[in-house]
């Protein structure tokens, strides 16, 4: 069973750069075909894919954030991170991260999993 754990600052202010880890256990962030992902949900909306680094260390961005969002892994303790940068509060939601185990010959899902999510507010 993977377990992953949001961690996060909370309470931000406009302009300031967001940082969230997520702490994995019960797999490696290396091991074969995990993709390990950001998602947000801003209040009274949908689910938003922010981005993801792939067990090979392959990062991908939403076009929409990809200016200003940066996806990394420190593989010594399990964890992968994202950095966003010049918040607004247009940025205030509840970020997941998941992990996605992707079959390599389908490229489809073959389950996943997801922290419990951590609220960021950007207020002045």
């Amino acid at each position: 069973q993977v377990q992953l754990q949001e961690s996060g600052p909370g309470l931000m202010k406009p302009s300031q750069t967001l940082s969230l880890t997520c702490t994995v256990s019960g797999a490696s962030i290396t091991a074969n075909n995990y993709y390990w992902t950001w998602i947000r949900q801003p209040p009274g909306k949908g689910l938003e894919w922010v981005g993801a680094i792939t067990y090979e260390g392959n990062m991908y961005y939403s076009p929409s954030l990809k200016s200003r969002t940066s996806i990394s892994r420190d593989t010594s303790k399990n964890q992968f991170s994202l950095q966003l940068n010049s918040v607004t509060p247009e940025d205030t939601a509840v970020y997941y991260c998941n992990a996605d185990r992707v079959n390599p010959i389908t490229a489809t899902s073959m389950g996943d999993y997801w922290g419990q999510g951590t609220q960021v507010t950007v207020s002045s």
